[in-house]
């Protein structure tokens, strides 16, 4: 591409993407319809709970920098770029929220990786399997798509210098010397995202017969579990490669567990909702086609599950449908194609979601006459962060079903406010770890500021992107990046003054040889106070930091003291509520606490009938 051709795309970008803030600036929030006050009824209890979460997203931060993630970027896109505690902290949340429930089962609506990458996977599903429990995850938009959005050929990467740099990217904290970290793979598709997961799922005792995916080609998996007991009832997936590997999908049949007494058994039928068609460039992403902002589900897929949803109606069984994308963000061929399967059931309709990281209640009449009462999901990586705890009854006379959904975590009374979620947080992972919020306070407000006051601007990172690469245009990336990588070396830093040594071991760690006979502190200051003059040099120092920061980050994950996760949630969930309190609320993509009210988000439980 000529530089006059970049020339003339730089400006009519910076038009379109004048004219999208503009729009977005002046878009009125108008809250969905939610369900009426409840009703008189005589309901009996279905199941017991499980713990449903959503959108963890977490974000390998230690690999090359890459213009689409720059924090210039995140001046415009909120949380395209998030404080430096939850990349280091934040997948502790999710560790916390299903230690803290250990005998319930879990289903995670999507959004598990960030960037996608495979040490992003490796290191959630560490946690996936240490919760010793069944568990399922539905795949989000960013679970195979490079942040959600970019649907590279990994495998021709060879050829296509986007996905060379979105592996690059994934490559932990690598210098030219790190070849474990190193290789072509480091990127993960949504095909490697489902045949990971089906692996994992297989090594469980209940799942042993689930058949393994291939490391290539084109594969269908249709399993049905012989144990009478399991969670994980059934699975059907199709693994695709090449520029197909986004039309790829696994769905899953969940039978929840019955409450004593129970008359009918529920199921839930997973979704893929991100069945994403072809891949999309950076060119065209910027012009607004995002193959991530849209769930898509295809007809391949639904005609795979009918049969899940006739044998239940067959049965008398309840049927909840769960996908990642909130129901008014499904293409409407998706909508038509899953109220077409949804009317077979001769009882009310439910539909669980996420990837809003708002939370809402909500009924929908469209399409059809019979409502579809939805319970979306608040992030675990973004404020609202909290989860539910969902459970089942049924009125055989009303024929309404009731979903209960008790927002988590709490204390001995249901959270009402924003204010009680945070103290609800606070009460039970920073006093766990004999830190007062006051003290997490005085480091994380000055950090999380730094991190948003360091911030380039929309224009020089759109000049930076479609300039040609030199030592000029490369040099401000790497000072974001550099920036970037400098305040998670002082939240590492900050660590040692927080928690006693022998529960953080930091002083334990082999460093890089680079850092001498300095312990780890020393050594990211040393790091720090260096200047960098040219673009050889300043990668030279980004790639230093990055590997000191991925060694410590690594280390993290192998601390398992209460204190030790305590701690590190505290401060995931600290740095989330301070970055959203200094988010103007027109900035907050509607997740201000008066919008979420509007919505219902602090209601405990809502039902809905045939009509």
């Amino acid at each position: 591409m000529t530089p006059l051709i970049r020339r003339a795309q730089l400006f009519q970008t910076i038009q379109i993407v004048a004219c999208s803030l503009t729009f977005t600036a002046c878009a009125q929030f108008v809250p969905q319809p939610g369900p009426a006050a409840e009703p008189s009824a005589n309901y009996e209890n279905l199941t017991l709970p499980i713990v449903v979460v959503g959108d963890t997203q977490e974000h390998l931060s230690t690999g090359f920098p890459l213009h689409d993630n720059d924090s210039s970027v995140d001046a415009y896109v909120e949380v395209a770029q998030r404080p430096p505690q939850q990349p280091l902290f934040g997948r502790r949340i999710l560790e916390w929220a299903l230690r803290n429930h250990p005998t319930e089962p879990f289903l995670h609506l999507g959004d598990v990786l960030d960037l996608s990458c495979r040490v992003e996977v490796q290191r959630m599903g560490r946690i996936f399997e240490d919760a010793g429990r069944p568990g399922a995850v539905l795949p989000g938009n960013h679970d195979g798509l490079m942040f959600g959005i970019y649907g590279y050929n990994i495998l021709d990467n060879i050829l296509d210098s986007d996905a060379r740099k979105w592996n690059n990217a994934c490559r932990r904290g690598a210098a030219p010397d790190d070849l474990r970290h190193r290789s072509t793979s480091e990127a993960l598709s949504k095909r490697g995202f489902i045949a990971d997961y089906l692996s994992r799922q297989a090594r469980l005792p209940a799942n042993a017969a689930l058949p393994l995916a291939t490391e290539s080609g084109k594969q269908s998996v249709s399993w049905r579990n012989s144990d009478a007991n399991a969670y994980l009832v059934a699975v059907e997936a199709k693994l695709l490669d090449g520029y197909e590997y986004a039309n790829s999908y696994v769905a899953q049949l969940l039978r929840l567990p019955a409450a004593p007494g129970a008359t009918r058994r529920v199921y839930i039928v997973g979704i893929d909702t991100n069945q994403a068609g072809a891949l999309v460039s950076t060119w065209a992403t910027l012009t607004g086609n995002s193959p991530g902002s849209v769930g898509h589900v295809r007809s391949d897929q639904v005609e795979a599950i009918r049969s899940w949803v006739t044998e239940a109606a067959t049965n008398g069984d309840i049927v909840v449908f769960a996908g990642h994308h909130n129901w008014a963000s499904l293409g409407l061929p998706s909508r038509l194609l899953l109220r077409n399967l949804m009317n077979s059931l001769p009882h009310p309709l439910v539909y669980l979601s996420g990837h809003t990281h708002r939370g809402f209640w909500a009924e929908h009449r469209s399409l059809d006459r019979r409502p579809l009462l939805e319970l979306n999901m608040s992030s675990l990586s973004d404020w609202p962060i909290a989860y539910r705890r969902l459970s089942f009854a049924y009125d055989e006379k009303l024929k309404r079903l009731l979903v209960r959904g008790e927002l988590s975590p709490r204390g001995s009374s249901a959270i009402e406010s924003d204010v009680e979620l945070l103290a609800a947080w606070h009460t039970q992972t920073c006093e766990r770890a004999g830190i007062s919020a006051a003290e997490i306070d005085s480091v994380d407000v000055e950090l999380v500021e730094r991190q948003r006051s360091a911030r380039g601007t929309m224009l020089s990172w759109l000049v930076e992107y479609l300039s040609p690469v030199c030592d000029r245009c490369e040099l401000p990336m790497y000072e974001h990046a550099h920036a970037y990588q400098d305040e998670l070396l002082d939240a590492l830093v900050q660590i040692d003054k927080h928690i006693p040594r022998h529960v953080h071991r930091l002083y334990e760690i082999k460093l890089p040889e680079w850092c001498g006979a300095v312990d780890f502190s020393a050594c990211a200051r040393q790091l720090q106070a260096q200047t960098a003059l040219t673009l050889n040099e300043s990668k030279e120092s980004f790639r230093r930091k990055a590997t000191l920061v991925a060694t410590i980050n690594d280390h993290l994950d192998e601390l398992t003291s209460p204190e030790a996760r305590a701690y590190m949630t505290c401060r995931a969930v600290q740095s989330a509520n301070l970055d959203f309190r200094s988010t103007p609320d027109d900035r907050n993509s509607n997740r201000g606490e008066a919008k979420r009210r509007l919505e219902q988000y602090f209601r405990g439980e809502a039902s809905v009938g045939m009509e």
